[in-house]
């Protein structure tokens, strides 16, 4: 599928006691970069989490963000460490004792101290990691969806792109001839008027035109940039990850388009080449942004 790699999408779903949403973030990217921002309760599940996106994804930025939100009849997941409690009652006790303070001890001393005693229960069920899964699905094919949308948009742009460059090469490959008939017959012009006897070099002009014809005749460089041309518009309906390919495309025709310029010695050739060149820097800056 012909993808671009920006693209966000979001799930939501709930178990016994959690209320769940996921969140997925892609932007371009080289290489997969994924990035994972959950809470406390998934650290320990992260592998499966990365292995989905890998499992869905080839190639951009991701983002996966995970929310949980505890539901108010849910069971808690804290309990309390009486070894450790009564440790701190001991503590508070012996500094009141030490710093001569004749208050008792409340309870909402000990509270305020409750991270030494009530500890977390890190690990979800199984039950809730299943919902979580789902959340995330949701969220990668949402995300997945609006890539696919924007890489068919990208899609159209490319193929007028190429529709314009193969007209300009088209152009190119018919001025060919007639440019280098032009500068022949100008060359014969400065030669008759500071030659006498023109006639003696006759011989002499025609290796000229053989030499001036082989110096700057584009015709391989026509060709390379037509197979480019077919290649790039057969992967635009690949199934496959394209992107790299692309900008690897793009580099190919930009450098045939450098040299068709520079072997140019018409206006009217050097006008098209410039104008393929500035198409194919639009290309190339859209192909960054495909999968």
């Amino acid at each position: 599928m012909f993808c671009s790699m920006t693209g966000f999408g979001r799930g939501k779903s709930s178990s016994a006691n959690f209320e769940i949403e996921a969140e997925v973030k892609s932007l371009n990217n080289r290489y997969l970069d994924i990035s994972l921002r959950l809470p406390k309760e998934l650290y320990n599940r992260e592998f499966e989490l990365r292995d989905k996106i890998k499992s869905a994804v080839s190639r951009g930025k991701i983002t996966l963000s995970v929310n949980l939100k505890r539901k108010e009849n849910a069971q808690g997941n804290e309990f309390l460490n009486k070894d450790a409690l009564i440790n701190t009652i001991n503590l508070v006790e012996e500094i009141r004792k030490t710093a001569s303070i004749n208050d008792e001890i409340k309870l909402e001393h000990l509270l305020s101290l409750q991270a030494h005693f009530m500890e977390d229960l890190t690990e979800i069920d199984e039950e809730t990691f299943q919902q979580i899964l789902l959340a995330v699905d949701e969220a990668l094919n949402g995300m997945l969806e609006m890539r696919e949308k924007e890489g068919r948009e990208l899609r159209e742009d490319f193929q007028k792109r190429l529709n314009f460059i193969e007209e300009k090469v088209n152009e190119i490959e018919s001025l060919l001839d007639g440019s280098i008939k032009n500068y022949f017959e100008k060359l014969k012009e400065r030669a008759k008027n500071l030659l006498a006897d023109f006639s003696q070099y006759d011989d002499r002009l025609k290796l000229e035109l053989a030499l001036i014809a082989e110096k700057y005749d584009v015709s391989e460089e026509i060709v390379r940039m037509k197979s480019h041309i077919k290649q790039f518009l057969k992967i635009l309906n690949a199934t496959e990850a394209v992107g790299k390919k692309m900008v690897f495309l793009i580099q190919e025709m930009n450098r045939e388009a450098n040299t068709i310029n520079n072997k140019s010695i018409s206006t009217e050739i050097s006008y098209r080449a410039i104008a393929i060149k500035e198409e194919l820097e639009k290309m190339r800056e859209q192909a960054q942004n495909i999968e």
